[in-house]
């Protein structure tokens, strides 16, 4: 609503005109501290703009006449950063995965790199924590199918597991009892009952006396006579909760009877020896490493 301009009684402030509910709005100017600071505003932005990249334009934008640019800045600050790496790259180069374990300063640079180059090459099967899945072994426990001695772990990554391409991958098959007919399925029953209680699960006592004997005869060359796995085969210890594959009666049956066999792909070609070493040091110290 407007009405006609007066000045107000009390402030002596003339008003705009504005009147809303019988209030009326008075004509205060803004404060002079507040309008110089707008005004250099307004200065600063037009300098700017002149001196650094700022309006857009079809292919770019307009260039400055300081000619700075944030790609420059960006190169510099990398190759100050590789520089400062070069020196501990060349290290971990040429020292043996064991011994950078028992240097702090290179043990310190080697598992923050590893830790990235897991991210981008591990996670995907192991998870960002580590924690495996189905099929894919959890890193943070001690539950080990080819030793957690770093050495052991730098060559697993190294070489890869049943990855074919790689004449010096680690290898192991585990027999299909079922389907090639080397056990019957009243067998293979039975051994399921016997190695349920390898790991405290309840069996049927006189089937897994049975599968006793077939384990002894049958299983126990690569995981052992008590279940304790073979880390030369591959063998996974049978006598703890831990399952690569899911766990209980049926689940030991079906891997009894036609096993799955998990692939790893060796890293050494796609991510050369140093990176090789650096992840070896990262999982060697998630906890589960020996």
């Amino acid at each position: 609503m407007a009405d006609s301009k007066h000045v107000d009684e009390v402030s002596g402030v003339e008003t705009t005109g504005h009147v809303w509910d019988g209030i009326r709005e008075l004509n205060n100017p803004l404060p002079r501290w507040w309008l110089w600071s707008f005004y250099a505003t307004i200065v600063f932005a037009i300098v700017y703009t002149i001196l650094y990249p700022a309006w857009p334009l079809v292919s770019g934008a307009t260039p400055g006449v300081l000619g700075w640019h944030s790609r420059a800045t960006f190169d510099d600050t990398m190759k100050a950063v590789e520089a400062a790496q070069a020196g501990y790259l060349k290290q971990i180069a040429a020292t043996p995965v064991d011994d950078i374990a028992r240097n702090p300063d290179l043990e310190k640079f080697a598992s923050a790199a590893g830790a990235a180059s897991f991210k981008v090459n591990c996670s995907p099967c192991h998870g960002s924590g580590a924690t495996g899945g189905v099929g894919y072994p959890n890193l943070n426990d001690d539950d080990w199918l080819w030793g957690g001695k770093i050495t052991d772990i730098y060559t697993t990554i190294l070489h890869g597991i049943r990855y074919e391409a790689d004449p010096d991958t680690r290898m192991s098959q585990m027999p299909a009892f079922g389907h090639d007919g080397i056990l019957t399925p009243a067998q293979i029953s039975d051994v399921a009952w016997y190695v349920a209680t390898l790991s405290g699960g309840q069996a049927d006592p006189t089937a897994a006396a049975r599968g006793k004997e077939v384990f002894a005869a049958n299983c126990a060359a690569c995981h052992g006579d008590q279940g304790q796995g073979g880390q030369e085969f591959g063998a996974p210890r049978l006598s703890d909760p831990i399952w690569l594959y899911k766990s209980g009666y049926d689940a030991i049956v079906a891997q009894v009877s036609n096993p799955q066999h998990g692939v790893m792909p060796a890293w050494s070609a796609r991510l050369g020896d140093t990176t090789v070493k650096e992840l070896a040091v990262f999982v060697h110290g998630l906890g589960g490493g020996k």
